[in-house]
């Protein structure tokens, strides 16, 4: 699909501006020069409300928007149909979905971690930073769907606050909780005098908020506009000191759910926005200057992309789970190494540990049924300790990565 952005608008009222004034917290920590710059009155956003919003959209424009819809509801259907809507499968791969889609929205903002890395923060057994934040989105994503069915300010409080918890550094207090402060975001470390952008000033967060909850309410609208518009919407809002972007993608998939687009999966979004980063960026501005046209079409676009490639990591998680039954021949049915099979989907490493609280297994249930698993090689035991073992199923790691590295190499065309 074209995404020459200087196509058609698709209108909105653009945002406005007020004044206030601003003097550096500590101007003992800046030198003369950066509080002097930094002091006098600024330019504060002002959201426009959106609540009754009409889109004006070309033929072409809606073709293009029900083409992508119709194929996340194809990408959706089809998870469901590989697996079956009852299989034992189809939960942890909603949940390998979902730590992708997290990932992907994680790196849009410059947190990187692998898909080892972030299985392993999963049990505790991992102690990279960056795969302990990514957690976090996780969590965020988890209650976005979770919470679906009733999107309100409640729900989005919910959302940061299962964010940001796991987030190194930042104060548990203000996790969600809407800011008290004024944010910036560009040059200017006293003040946001000279930023790119200074968001809202924090007195109308509850009424903007209040207003964009309305309009997603609405049912009068195509879905994939309500999405991409919402989320600019919360952008431009900022309603929190951090934290933002990951959120608002969040509420992506929130709406998605509780449109019922989607059911049975998540959607991996963000990481068809990662393809095209900084036209994703320059969307958030134009919806700012007045113009939804170029964000809806960042997300016709991003869904096109999460669809086909979407569909290919389930069918290739599929094919690796496959393998592994055949590996497994001859074990009896109601063996506990069948039950553990369809978890190594969302969770490709794990602890006995782990199988005890997911799963409810005794200590040596689980330890006999992973070494099952591991002389049938579906798992391999990585730590080779004694205790505090770790098992790995390498081929659903390699599709993980395979996935990623696609999405590196769509990014750097």
């Amino acid at each position: 699909m074209p995404t020459d952005h200087t196509r058609t608008l698709i209108p909105v009222d653009a945002v406005t501006h007020e004044t206030y004034d601003w003097a550096p917290r500590a101007p003992q920590m800046f030198s003369r020069a950066e509080v002097e710059r930094q002091t006098g009155p600024y330019e504060a956003t002002v959201t426009a409300p959106i609540a009754n919003w009409s889109p004006v959209i070309s033929g072409d424009e809606l073709a293009n928007i029900e083409d992508a819809t119709r194929q996340l509801v194809e990408f959706d259907k089809h998870a469901q149909s590989k697996l079956g809507s009852d299989s034992p499968a189809l939960g942890p791969m909603t949940a390998i979905l979902l730590r992708t889609e997290s990932a992907s929205s994680s790196q849009i903002e410059q947190l990187t971690t692998s898909a080892k890395q972030l299985a392993l923060a999963e049990i505790d057994e991992g102690d990279k930073a960056n795969a302990l934040t990514v957690i976090g989105n996780v969590r965020a994503m988890e209650a976005a769907l979770r919470l679906a069915d009733d999107i309100s300010a409640e729900s989005i409080l919910a959302m940061h606050e299962a964010l940001m918890l796991h987030q190194s550094g930042f104060d548990p207090i203000a996790a969600g909780r809407f800011r008290e402060e004024q944010v910036w975001i560009g040059p200017g470390e006293a003040g946001p005098r000279v930023a790119d952008f200074v968001a809202p000033h924090h007195d109308r967060i509850p009424g903007a908020i209040e207003d964009l909850v309305s309009f997603i309410d609405r049912e009068d609208l195509p879905v994939l506009v309500q999405v991409a518009v919402a989320h600019a919407q919360f952008e431009t809002i900022h309603p929190f000191p951090d934290g933002n972007g990951r959120t608002g993608r969040a509420l992506a998939q929130s709406i998605l759910r509780n449109k019922e687009l989607v059911g049975s999966t998540a959607v991996p979004i963000s990481a068809g926005l990662l393809v095209h980063t900084e036209r994703y960026f320059d969307a958030l501005g134009a919806y700012r200057a007045g113009d939804a046209g170029p964000i809806v079409r960042e997300f016709v676009a991003a869904s096109l992309i999460a669809s086909a490639t979407g569909t290919e990591l389930v069918d290739d998680l599929v094919v690796q789970l496959e393998e592994s039954r055949a590996k497994m021949s001859g074990i009896r049915a109601d063996a506990t190494a069948w039950k553990i099979l369809p978890t190594l989907v969302g969770q490709p490493a794990v602890t006995t540990k782990y199988l005890k609280q997911v799963l409810g297994l005794g200590e040596m249930a689980a330890l006999r049924a992973l070494e099952t698993l591991t002389e049938r090689g579906v798992l391999t035991e990585t730590t080779g300790w004694s205790r505090n073992r770790v098992w790995q199923h390498a081929g659903i790691f390699e599709v993980l990565d395979g996935y990623a590295a696609k999405i590196r190499r769509m990014s750097s065309r």
